[in-house]
């Protein structure tokens, strides 16, 4: 057994500095395994000048390259209203090395306004298997004045200078340049609602080639934050969104755990643990779900289905991951599966990642059919990156 880290950038100072900080707390299984545990640092406080990056999302590409976006918070690691851009991280080989950091969307100096007025974040990142086509959704705050807090600050509408939009940029070529965004803002938002935006993190495609991402509101009534979907099937052109699925919920993920029933994992702004349910009508109707319940300490979490058909135990597992701790202290990042659909997670089948504070946020991916890959906010970098085989985390069999 050996320690084993690795880097992504050139930087020897930041090398020498996370090597001695972490030396052998990430371990290898040894050459002999073809399936292996290692973990990078992806983004950290100074790479480029940045002084915070948070918000991961993670996906694996038609071409199996992994592609990691974040927000790029160059002042601090404030929430919108900041100069806040979104980021893109590109691996080729299975996670163990990063390309230099992507510039996707920027809204520069929109409306004559200051890039700290014109702040873009909280990002979403999607594969259409069908096209190959990546989508990134993110949330653009215009004209807000610089440190203040737009959760409180958004007003309803549907025009930038009234309300937040929900912005759509896509890449052709595998992550390496993305499109100019568009709002599809007035497709998903009513007028009276105030902030409305994505759950960050992932989204789907199901099985019938729909791309959905999680999605939230604030309410015309008393801006009470409800969760839903919105989704398109048309490859993009066009999105809906569906009704509120539970109150008081925020940053939820999708997956879809049959053909046609979603099911949404919700951060619960009330800290009585995720809140959990189904739709099998695209979110126009929403039910309970009998799923154990998950602790937090109020935190984004990551959700992933993954068939059997794409893992190599030849079963379909649920994937979970957040800081698995309460009420309050975000440590314990923990990866968790179940293998009956959300219903029990099994304490076997769970490992803890980091022990230690950290923001908390992650993203779970397949690196391929016998390696989770993980995304997230850690004690040990600002975005991380760790490879996990499946079968050290799936001990039930």
């Amino acid at each position: 057994m050996f320690a084993k880290l690795q880097n992504c950038t050139t930087d020897k100072l930041f090398y020498m500095r996370k090597f001695i900080l972490f030396f052998g707390l990430i371990v290898s299984f040894g050459c002999s395994h073809k399936v292996e545990e290692f973990g990078v640092v992806v983004r950290d406080a100074g790479y480029d000048g940045v002084e915070a990056y948070r918000i991961p999302g993670l996906v694996t590409s038609n071409k199996g390259t992994l592609i990691a976006v974040y927000d790029i918070r160059y002042n601090n690691s404030l929430d919108l209203q900041e100069d806040i851009d979104i980021g893109v991280s590109r691996s080729t080989d299975g996670g163990h090395t990063w390309g230099p950091m992507i510039k996707a969307i920027d809204m520069g100096e929109w409306g004559g306004r200051p890039q700290g007025e014109n702040g873009i974040g909280d990002p979403a990142i999607l594969v259409d298997r069908q096209t190959g086509r990546l989508f990134i959704v993110a949330a653009w705050t215009h004209a807000l004045p610089q440190k203040s807090v737009a959760w409180f600050q958004v007003g309803n509408g549907l025009e930038p200078h009234e309300t937040a939009q929900t912005m759509l940029s896509f890449s052709d070529d595998d992550g390496l340049t993305w499109s100019q965004p568009r709002s599809i803002t007035p497709m998903i938002k009513k007028p009276e609602w105030y902030f409305t935006f994505q759950g960050p993190g992932r989204g789907i495609q199901m099985a019938d080639g729909t791309l959905v991402f999680a999605s939230q509101f604030q309410d015309e009534i008393d801006r009470t934050p409800h969760s839903s979907i919105m989704y398109s099937r048309d490859h993009g052109e066009t999105w809906t969104m569906g009704t509120a699925a539970w109150h008081h919920t925020t940053e939820a993920q999708v997956a879809e755990i049959e053909p046609g029933v979603l099911m949404l994992n919700m951060r619960n702004d009330l800290q009585t643990g995720r809140v959990v349910r189904i739709t099998r009508d695209m979110g126009q109707t929403w039910e309970d779900y009998p799923s154990q319940t998950l602790i937090e300490p109020v935190c984004m979490a990551s959700l992933l289905m993954v068939p059997a058909a794409e893992n190599s135990l030849g079963r379909d597992i649920l994937l979970f991951s957040n800081p698995a701790h309460e009420p309050k202290r975000r440590i314990d990042m923990t990866v968790r599966a179940s293998l009956d659909y959300g219903r029990t997670w099994a304490p076997e089948n769970s490992l803890v990642i980091d022990d230690k504070d950290g923001w908390g946020y992650s993203c779970l991916t397949m690196i391929d059919k016998e390696t989770i890959g993980i995304l997230y906010e850690s004690s040990r970098a600002h975005i991380y990156f760790q490879a996990i085989p499946l079968t050290k985390l799936v001990r039930e069999r």
